[in-house]
């Protein structure tokens, strides 16, 4: 039976087209709009230097549900208004030198340029067939990732949305690749510290892993892994007639920045024909400078590494990458066939992403990536890098000449954790009330943590625009902090 739900006809079909032309602007309308925004675009950046890092409250977008998607367009003038008020002002302004907290994601000028290409060509980047150089782009960039932490040629990947999804591929393709089942779960072992970031706990558990046997691993003064712990517990683990599996180890922590003994780690591993998985999302970059390529030696011997180009490579949030050592792990946890894909069939020996990834719709991210990195090469890049590592250890050697702070453990990369110790009251107290200061003045944002029990204060320097003077100024916003509550009694 053939339904025919309503009458159609040439006229009918030329009145849409008419209303549906409002969606593709002609020439003077595009020149238009791109003034528009590229000028609300040059204005923000002209004024990052003065723009707080952080401000609290300001309604918190609320306005914005005053107003409603309608039938009628509004002036982009207008809308750029509520971008400005309802967006890029309340919150943590992450282009801000100041960004100080967590692990800061930045986003450079050329990486905005490649996304807006990629998105005006709307290129699919899923499969080789529909796309070959998007696709040869994607993989290149992937290859030369591999070569930098010194994979072979065998090693495959996929660019990501993230570190989060990154590190879930990796968990599954690790699980296919030992032949685990669901009746074995409850005794297979995964090895970490508790100071791995917590993108890896869910991971586990969304790739059905959740009720393995969770060790984690005793660490050292400076809140990384002790090897010789870990070497003991798994024979400990194998003797008990348990499955050792995974061994998780850190190219710098989130609390800390700690970088694990990772060739150790990586011998251990081997020996006992462990699963060795690197979460570098942080770290992984810093091989590109001097200063961090002597603290990565060993991540050559992990099995799967999670890197990710929006934080060490300065780029847009939405950039992560895993590469996976034997490309076969990869393709037989992620590769599929469909009836209605039969045409791509042969097309071609080169690796698609969706062959390897969750994702088949999926953003053309190389485009972002590779533009920076050919149109200012990679020199500046490796300045960026290590700047930001000297910056840290300077920030550092500064306060620890300043009474009263406490220090964490001299920085492997660039994060700094720090407190400060009153001489009466509680010291995880004034901590919190210090930090609220940090963030009321607004200058400079920074994160907290817990470590051992104590309320910790912590700095990340990542920021392509965070120099010297922003370091000096949060020493100067810490110590004018500090002078003002002990004189008022905390």
């Amino acid at each position: 039976m053939n339904d025919q739900p309503g009458e159609t006809s040439p006229e009918k079909i030329a009145d849409l087209q008419k209303r549906a032309r409002g969606l593709e602007p002609d020439g003077d309308q595009f020149q238009k709009v791109l003034t528009e925004v590229s000028g609300y675009a040059r204005e923000f950046l002209a004024a990052l230097d003065h723009l707080p890092a952080f401000v609290e409250n300001m309604g918190k977008g609320q306005s914005l549900l005053e107003e409603p998607i309608s039938e009628e367009p509004e002036h982009l003038e207008k809308l750029l208004e509520i971008v400005k008020k309802e967006v890029d002002t309340p919150g943590i302004n992450t282009a801000s030198g100041g960004h100080l907290g967590y692990i800061p994601g930045c986003g450079i000028v050329h990486a905005a340029l490649g996304d807006f290409l990629a998105a005006i060509t709307n290129r699919y980047a899923g499969i080789f067939y529909a796309s070959p150089g998007a696709v040869r782009m994607e993989n290149l960039l992937l290859q030369w990732m591999a070569s930098l932490v010194g994979y072979p040629k065998t090693a495959t990947g996929n660019l990501t949305s993230g570190g989060s999804v990154a590190n879930l591929m990796a968990v599954v393709a690790a699980r296919d690749a030992h032949g685990l089942k669901a009746k074995d779960t409850h005794r297979v072992v995964v090895y970490s510290s508790e100071h791995v970031h917590h993108c890896l706990d869910k991971a586990l558990r969304i790739a059905g892993m959740g009720e393995c046997v969770i060790r984690m691993i005793p660490l050292d003064g400076a809140y990384r892994i002790d090897p010789l712990a870990l070497e003991r517990q798994v024979e400990k683990d194998k003797a008990a007639g348990l499955l050792p599996w995974f061994v998780i180890a850190s190219a710098g922590t989130t609390d800390t920045g700690a970088i694990d003994p990772l060739r150790r780690i990586g011998e251990i591993a081997d020996a006992h024909a462990l699963w060795y998985h690197i979460d570098a999302a942080y770290g992984g970059f810093f091989m590109l400078c001097p200063e961090g390529r002597a603290k990565l030696a060993g991540l050559e011997l992990s099995d799967s590494i999670v890197l990710d180009p929006h934080k060490g490579l300065l780029l847009p949030f939405g950039t992560g990458a895993v590469l996976v050592k034997s490309a076969d792990a990869l393709l037989a946890s992620h590769r599929y066939r469909a009836n209605y894909m039969q045409d791509v069939e042969g097309a071609s020996t080169e690796i698609s992403p969706a062959d390897v990834s969750p994702e088949l719709s999926k953003h053309f991210r190389g485009l972002r990536m590779w533009l920076p990195l050919k149109a200012l090469g990679l020199k500046p890049f490796r300045a960026a890098l290590s700047e930001k590592i000297h910056l840290a250890r300077y920030f550092y050697n500064r306060l620890e000449k300043i009474e009263g702070f406490e220090l964490g453990p001299y920085p492997d990369l660039t994060v700094v954790t720090f407190r400060y110790v009153p001489r009466r009251g509680e010291a995880n107290k004034f901590n919190q009330r210090l930090l609220g200061r940090i963030l009321q003045d607004g200058r400079i944002f920074i994160s907290s943590t817990l470590i051992d029990g104590r309320f910790t204060l912590r700095m990340a320097v990542l920021s392509v625009r965070t120099h010297l003077k922003t370091i000096d100024l949060f020493l100067e916003i810490l110590q004018t902090a500090v002078r003002e509550m002990n004189s008022s009694g905390g």
